[in-house]
């Protein structure tokens, strides 16, 4: 099992880096003997180059040619810059990652490392994910890749793809239960104190209000709108808040956000559903009931359809900070 991660460029990430060491490169043999074989290769001259990392450094004797052989290559993360100023990645790291997918390697990315492989084309016409903060800006960047925003990882056999954080592990602790089977993974799990399974496809748990729009326009009226989401509300009433007809509005709404009017309601009565039940002890009825979107089993459905999971589900991811004082019976 090999690790890329950048040397020379600022600013990698430690938790996605420390993943992978924790899964595979602490020896296992009670569990699985041999176990994986870790080795931490840079972008450097190899063994130089230390790497600025929250005010640490790292120094590896692999290099990129050690990719080449590997079994499996994981990407743990790109450094920021790459991801938000368009910086190009290394040349020797995109022909090296593209030199051990040829010669076999499963190739594996967590979080932003899936820039590094699209870059490469190893995800062109594949389905794959990242952090729902970038999956964006990957679309945008690599039109031929089919982000999925809503899924914790993507299995698409020689190519796996997770989103950030947490999923991270989730990815990794799916390729053990690929390799060594159920039994090793859910043991490993339990040492890590981490549930021993989640399914790549629920949902990463996405920010569903509104995306920023230049239409300052539309701002006023859309406010008012998320206001009142309780009250039934069509497209007609949007339009004559915002003093434009229902075509036009559409047609700016849709410019501005992406998205028809309907949809945009959709999501802001979800958003307001899921802060419902990240905040409060109501019960499923009463929140359908002020999210206007009506029924408990109304909730459930759009709720499971756009989420990924049921409501009662996310409440449990998220533990109750404080009430809403706002909130009336």
């Amino acid at each position: 099992m090999v690790v890329t991660e950048e040397i020379g460029v600022p600013s990698w990430d430690l938790y996605e880096l420390s993943i992978p060491c924790t899964v595979f490169g602490k020896p296992q043999p009670d569990l699985a003997d041999p176990w994986y074989d870790l080795r931490l290769c840079g972008t450097g001259e190899r063994g130089a180059g230390p790497a600025a990392g929250a005010g640490l450094a790292l120094r590896t004797p692999y290099g990129l040619d050690d990719l080449v052989g590997a079994d499996t290559v994981v990407v743990p993360s790109v450094p920021d810059p790459c991801v938000e100023e368009g910086r190009p990645l290394p040349s020797a790291l995109i022909d090296a990652l593209r030199r051990a997918y040829d010669a076999g390697a499963r190739m594996v990315s967590l979080c932003t490392g899936a820039f590094a492989l699209a870059e490469a084309g190893l995800l062109d016409g594949r389905r794959a994910t990242a952090h729902w903060m970038h999956t964006a800006q990957l679309a945008a960047r690599y039109p031929k890749v089919r982000v999925d925003d809503s899924v914790l990882y993507v299995d698409d056999g020689d190519v796996l793809t997770s989103a950030g954080l947490t999923a991270g592990l989730d990815l990794c602790l799916h390729l053990v239960r690929r390799d060594l089977g159920a039994h090793v993974a859910n043991q490993l799990a339990r040492r890590m104190v981490v549930p021993a399974h989640r399914p790549g496809g629920q949902a990463q748990f996405i920010d569903l209000s509104v995306p920023a729009t230049d239409d300052e326009g539309l701002a006023p009226v859309l406010a008012w709108a998320r206001a009142r989401l309780d009250q039934p509300l069509t497209v007609e009433d949007l339009a004559e808040r915002a003093a434009l007809s229902p075509r036009t509005f559409y047609r700016r709404l849709q410019a501005a956000t992406g998205t028809t009017p309907l949809q945009w309601l959709l999501d802001q009565r979800l958003a307001r559903a899921q802060s419902l039940l990240e905040s409060t002890d109501l019960p499923v009825e009463k929140i359908g009931e002020l999210s206007g979107l009506g029924t408990a089993n109304n909730l459930r459905h759009h709720f499971l359809k756009r989420v990924g999971v049921s409501p009662s589900d996310y409440r449990r991811a998220f533990p109750r900070t404080a009430p809403e004082a706002t909130l009336a019976g």
